[in-house]
């Protein structure tokens, strides 16, 4: 009887130590037991180790909180698919090729673009008025390429439930993320690492696409002798330092040709 009881009771004890050891930073962890997750049948996604597929899909449902609810998108047909056309040819020469990108026109006078995880990507039509030629605009659509690539969102994510006390032992409820990826997607900066390291991926993704690398400095430079520069500029590094490391990096680029 106790040979039986052993059988069965020493997989479960594994089964724990390794769940415990799998979670991490378990003093800001809120643990629910798994027989009530199963019991509200609720997603959890472990942002550890989440694969290319659930990040996709969790920016979809991202994506559907944000269209109609936050913002309109435009329906000119002939400019989504121009815009289309430059991201789908961008993301296939960007350090990530392999997930499926959707890029969208926000109605919006403002000058912006953004993205989410998953591969969706946004641009104003504020933007699409401002920039100069279609270089420019494939210079902002690769910096946005850049983050997702480097899934920036993912671990902005994971820092911000782990900070709030919402993981849990098994991983963050999934609406949850949501939420939290609608939040970042409108209001929350990334980190000047994080655009520092986009900025570097967008001028190398240009380069394999067949833009010019400057036209990236040029639109910085244009946005940033604006009367009134965009507000986005104030979310991110230092405009004269983004100019000064994008000017090192392509100089450095051209004298290895």
């Amino acid at each position: 009887m106790i040979r039986r009881y052993r059988n069965w009771y020493y997989p479960l004890i594994s089964f724990s130590v390794a769940l415990g050891i799998s979670v991490g930073t378990p003093q800001t962890a809120v643990a629910v037991p798994w027989f009530e997750l199963f019991i509200r049948g609720t997603q959890i996604v472990q942002l550890y180790n989440i694969s290319d597929e659930e990040e996709v899909q969790l920016g979809k449902q991202i994506n559907d909180r944000l269209v109609g609810r936050e913002f309109q998108l435009d329906r000119n047909a002939s400019v989504n698919r121009y815009v289309n056309r430059i991201g789908q040819r961008l993301a296939k020469n960007s350090t990530r090729p392999n997930i499926p990108y959707t890029f969208q026109v926000v109605r919006d006078r403002s000058v912006n673009a953004f993205a989410t995880m998953g591969g969706f990507v946004y641009v104003t039509t504020g933007l699409l008025n401002t920039v100069d030629n279609e270089a420019q605009l494939a210079a902002v659509l690769a910096h946005e390429i850049g983050h997702i690539a480097s899934r920036h969102a993912i671990e902005q994510m994971r820092q911000a439930a782990v900070a709030q006390g919402v993981a849990t032992a098994a991983g963050v409820d999934s609406s949850t993320l949501v939420q939290l990826g609608v939040e970042f997607a409108l209001n929350r900066p990334r980190s000047r690492e994080d655009e520092y390291e986009a900025d570097r991926l967008a001028i190398q993704t240009l380069a394999r696409t067949g833009y010019p690398q400057i036209a990236m400095v040029d639109f910085l430079e244009k946005l940033r002798n604006q009367p009134s520069p965009p507000a986005f500029l104030s979310t991110h590094p230092d405009t004269g330092d983004r100019i000064a490391r994008l000017r090192e990096i392509i100089n450095a680029q051209q004298a290895n040709r």
